[in-house]
């Protein structure tokens, strides 16, 4: 999934047929590299999480089917889009997206941060490169930081706070495509690693075809990690920059996460094996995440 790992289901999405306008993976939140929508958030606010992410996954999986060419893909994402924010003429095949359209009406939250996933697919639709660290942060901006807003938005909270968390969704992201480079090219012909960087190193982007990173690609992947841990500076802040100690205790867990595959990245070849969290490491966060979150909660970034 494209957008940030930060959300997972939490109870069930609004049931609704298969249509043609959508291009199901079979994905699902268990597929979400990181635990999220989990049943530490308010119980009546579940609904409204299942039903965002249940919208992002369907128009994910629109942008990431190999067998739509671009102008389909920017076809069907538009018209979601449309769908979205109530335009006439979009019937039942569109239903993730008039479910979220009545969420957002029932819970006050803008549809923004569902049209700029929408956004962000479409740039994957159009862009598979990126060349400078400022490009793929613009692509954080629309692919991450929306799933962190919609979720402090959806709580309440203060919109001071999308610093901290457009913060933490953007190392999420960028984590994700280190997790998946391989990957990533080989199924869908996209790079985000950054070009110039890899050309300072005498690389280019082959490097991502290989089985084991050169020492080039090792240092662009380094590189990278130390701006995803300046951007954790404002990240580990979030949770006490939230009210609700449901939302820190989750956004805390999180953090603690992030900083544990960013450890993992550092000593793990991306290229050679999949560098992922284990079960103790999901266990450690979730203990010590929640409880710190808790008492962190409101005292202000």
């Amino acid at each position: 999934m494209s957008a940030a790992p930060e959300i997972a289901a939490a109870g069930n999405a609004p049931a609704c047929e298969e249509t043609p306008a959508e291009t199901p993976s079979g994905k699902g939140a268990k597929d979400e590299n990181f635990p999220v929508g989990s049943f530490l958030l308010p119980k009546h606010l579940r609904p409204h999480v299942a039903t965002y992410y249940a919208f992002a996954r369907a128009i994910d999986d629109i942008a990431d089917n190999g067998a739509l060419g671009p102008e389909e893909k920017i076809k069907r994402l538009t018209a979601f889009d449309a769908a979205l924010k109530g335009e006439p003429g979009y019937g039942p095949e569109y239903a993730k997206a008039h479910a979220l359209a009545r969420s957002t009406k029932e819970t006050g939250v803008t549809t923004k941060h569902g049209s700029d996933l929408v956004a962000a697919f479409i740039l994957d639709a159009e862009k598979s490169r990126y060349r400078t660290w400022d490009e793929l942060l613009g692509y954080c901006e629309l692919s991450a930081n929306p799933v962190g807003r919609y979720l402090l938005d959806l709580h309440g909270e203060d919109k001071a706070g999308y610093r901290y968390s457009d913060a933490l969704c953007t190392v999420l992201q960028i984590v994700n495509h280190l997790q998946d480079c391989g990957d990533d090219k080989r199924e869908l012909d996209r790079i985000y690693i950054i070009g110039d960087w890899l050309k300072e190193e005498g690389e280019d982007f082959s490097v991502v075809e290989r089985d084991a990173a050169s020492p080039g690609f090792r240092k662009v992947i380094d590189r990278m990690l130390d701006g995803c841990e300046a951007l954790m500076v404002d990240a580990r802040k979030l949770p006490a920059a939230l009210s609700s100690k449901h939302l820190a205790m989750e956004s805390a867990i999180i953090v603690r996460l992030a900083d544990r595959l960013i450890a993992l990245l550092r000593k793990g070849d991306p290229l050679a094996a999949r560098v992922a969290l284990t079960k103790l490491d999901f266990a450690s966060a979730g203990l010590r995440g929640a409880f710190a979150g808790f008492l962190e909660a409101g005292r202000g970034a």
